[in-house]
C-alpha cells in the first residue's frame, strides 16, 4: 500500500513538472552578451603622418602658405584631369570626293546619298527613272511603226501590221499606199529621234549625278570666313577744284 501511493506521488510530480516545465523556462531572461570588436587591418600609410611634415618638425621647419597652396594646387589638377571625364565628341563628316564618284557611277543618287545630300536623291533617281521610261516607250513605238513600214514596203500581201494602227473595219483598199508609206515613215524617224534624245538626257543625267557628288564632297567643308565682308554705303566726297561736295558710293571689301 505504502509502494503504491509512493508511486502515484511521484507519478503526480513527474506530471506537474512537464506541465510547468514551459512556464518555467519562459520567465528565464537572455543576459546581455559583451560585443566583440572586430580588429580590422587599419592602412599603415594612412595613418603614419607624412614624412615631409615630419622631418621639417623636427628640423624646426614650419610649412608655409605658399606650400599649402601649391599642394593644393597640385590635388585640384590632379582631381580635374581631362582623363578622368568621359566626353562624347561628335565625328565631324568629312565625306571623299573620289568614293562619291564611284558610287554615283555605280547608279545615279549614290553619291548624293554618301554625302547626306537627301533632297537631291528625288529629283535625280525621279528624272533617270523618268528617262529610262520615256526611251522605253519611243523605242516600242519605234519597233512598231519600222515593222509597219517594212511590211508596206515588201510585196508580201500577208505581211500587213500597219493596218493595226486603224479601226478594225478599215479596209485596206480605202487607203492610199502613198500617203500610208510617208507617214510611216515620218512617225518611224519621229520616234528614233526622240528615243535618241532620251538616251542622250539619260547620259547627261548620269554624267550629272557623277559631277554634283564630286562638287558636293569636294566642298563639304568649304566655309567663308567671318572677317569675309562687303560693305556698299552712300558716301559725301569733297572736290578738289569746286567747294561743292559730291556725293557718291563707298564700296569696301574686307579680308
Amino acid at each position: 500500500m505504502n509502494s503504491s501511493a509512493i508511486s502515484i506521488t511521484r507519478a503526480l510530480v513527474l506530471l506537474a513538472l512537464v506541465c510547468l516545465a514551459p512556464a518555467i523556462f519562459a520567465q528565464n531572461k537572455r543576459l546581455p552578451v559583451k560585443r566583440q570588436h572586430s580588429h580590422e587591418a587599419v592602412d599603415s600609410m594612412s595613418t603614419r603622418p607624412d614624412s615631409i611634415g615630419i622631418i621639417l618638425g623636427e628640423a624646426g621647419i614650419q610649412p608655409t602658405a605658399a606650400d599649402s597652396l601649391a599642394v593644393d594646387s597640385i590635388a585640384a589638377i590632379v582631381a580635374e584631369s581631362p582623363y578622368d571625364r568621359w566626353e562624347e565628341r561628335e565625328t565631324e563628316f568629312n565625306p571623299d570626293p573620289t568614293r562619291a564618284v564611284w558610287m554615283s557611277a555605280l547608279f545615279p543618287g549614290l553619291g548624293q546619298i554618301y554625302n547626306r545630300r537627301y533632297w537631291k536623291l528625288p529629283i535625280i533617281v525621279g528624272g533617270y527613272m523618268g528617262l529610262v521610261y520615256a526611251t522605253s516607250w519611243n523605242n516600242g513605238m519605234l519597233d512598231d511603226y519600222t515593222r509597219a513600214y517594212r511590211d508596206i514596203m515588201d510585196t508580201d500581201p500577208s505581211t500587213n501590221s500597219y493596218m493595226n494602227f486603224f479601226p478594225p473595219n478599215t479596209q485596206e483598199s480605202d487607203l492610199d499606199e502613198t500617203w500610208l508609206k510617208n507617214v510611216l515613215q515620218s512617225r518611224k524617224n519621229y520616234y528614233r529621234r526622240n528615243r535618241d534624245l532620251c538616251i542622250i538626257a539619260m547620259v547627261g543625267v548620269y554624267l550629272l549625278a557623277m559631277i554634283d557628288a564630286y562638287v558636293d564632297a569636294s566642298l563639304s567643308h568649304f566655309d567663308i570666313s567671318p572677317e569675309l565682308s562687303m560693305d556698299v554705303t552712300p558716301s559725301v566726297f569733297k572736290e578738289a577744284r569746286g567747294h561743292k561736295p559730291a556725293f557718291g558710293m563707298t564700296w569696301a571689301l574686307t579680308f
